[in-house]
């Protein structure tokens, strides 16, 4: 199942690799705009890091993510449950410029 969440970026992790196969990881933390503003960490994994490079602190985004979920029993044999926010897609919402463009010239050549 997917859903949806809308904030401005307040923080955007380094690309991690992890193990011999390269496993890539990034973070992105957005800050909600509702009545009581919720701090939301979003990770982001393998291509999906490369979708980030573009997006810059305090542009307000949509995060297409699913929710995932696993069960871990340490060496003692407690049961431990873990839950992330997986995102596979983020748009720029609002005037919020994503990357700088280049400045447009209207004066006429000499």
């Amino acid at each position: 199942m997917s859903y949806k969440a809308e904030g401005k970026i307040i923080h955007i992790g380094k690309e991690e690799t992890f193990g011999a196969n390269g496993f890539r990881k990034r973070l992105l933390v957005v800050m909600t705009e509702d009545q009581y503003p919720q701090t939301i960490p979003f990770e982001f994994t393998q291509d999906k890091c490369d979708l980030l490079n573009s997006f810059k602190l305090n542009a307000i985004v949509e995060i297409n993510f699913n929710i995932k979920g696993r069960e871990w029993t340490n060496p003692e044999g407690e049961v431990k449950y873990f839950m992330n926010l997986q995102g596979w897609r983020i748009v720029l919402k609002g005037e919020n410029p994503v990357a700088e463009q280049e400045p447009v010239n209207d004066e006429p050549p000499f």
